[in-house]
């Protein structure tokens, strides 16, 4: 298994802060009313046949179908994104073959940095097959965590006691080297702060670990329980930098 890089894209410009006019805020709003209507209608009334009937049948067959009703859908947050609300997304770093088999360790620098790996995914041919490890209660929201029931996210309590058990079955669920695979691990554990970054830092200086400025200190037995389940069935592992 080789590794990849991704860094982060350095620009001498400065970033250009738009003013918040009432043509982009209505323009937002539109966005978003799409996003939620259409995932409505696609988790109620699509997904279901597809990643449940099907899976009597065949897990293979499911997971693909799933996973193209779950790409067609996923494709509308770059095309509102970039094409309807005009974002710029730059990905630099190595370059990072299409349609692999992929664990992507990423840091966490906002709430919503998860969703621009979609912009990627959609560029590598695998829009359909991310998936994501994320916190348990995320699971419990109406329609989005019947969602990531659906697509086989995998829920932790951010306790390796309690998360050692679930994670380790669910991935070995995800060993077949022909079901194609992007999961996103999150080894921070959390969403970026000064203040988590302060407590991050205390910790690490307190227990002999590097100080670090930019990223929080990484947890380490989840991706160690990806890497060794599923370290033969992958062909790369990422790592992507914001």
């Amino acid at each position: 298994m080789k590794m990849e890089v991704l860094e982060p894209f350095k620009s001498e410009n400065k970033l250009k802060h738009h003013p918040m006019t009432p043509f982009r805020l209505l323009r937002g709003l539109i966005c978003l009313v799409v996003l939620l209507s259409t995932a409505f209608m696609f988790l109620v009334f699509f997904a279901p046949p597809a990643a449940v009937v099907l899976r009597f049948f065949s897990v293979h067959y499911s997971r693909k179908a799933a996973s193209l009703l779950f790409g067609l859908w996923l494709a509308l947050w770059p095309f509102l994104f970039e094409k309807i609300n005009k974002t710029k997304v730059v990905f630099s770093g190595e370059h990072v073959p299409a349609r692999e088999r992929v664990l992507l360790i990423a840091n966490h620098r906002t709430e919503v940095d998860w969703m621009y790996l979609w912009d990627l995914a959609l560029r590598k041919g695998r829009l359909g097959y991310i998936k994501y490890i994320l916190k348990n209660s995320l699971m419990r929201l109406p329609i989005f965590g019947w969602g990531f029931h659906i697509f086989e996210f995998i829920p932790v309590e951010r306790k390796w006691e309690a998360d050692e058990l679930i994670m380790n079955q669910m991935l070995l669920t995800f060993t077949n080297s022909q079901d194609p695979l992007w999961l996103a691990l999150f080894p921070e554990g959390t969403d970026f702060t000064e203040e988590k970054c302060r407590r991050s830092q205390k910790f690490a200086a307190e227990n002999g670990f590097p100080v670090m400025n930019n990223v929080l200190l990484p947890k380490t037995k989840g991706f160690w329980a990806c890497l060794n389940t599923l370290r033969s069935s992958l062909d790369a592992g990422l790592t992507l930098v914001q």
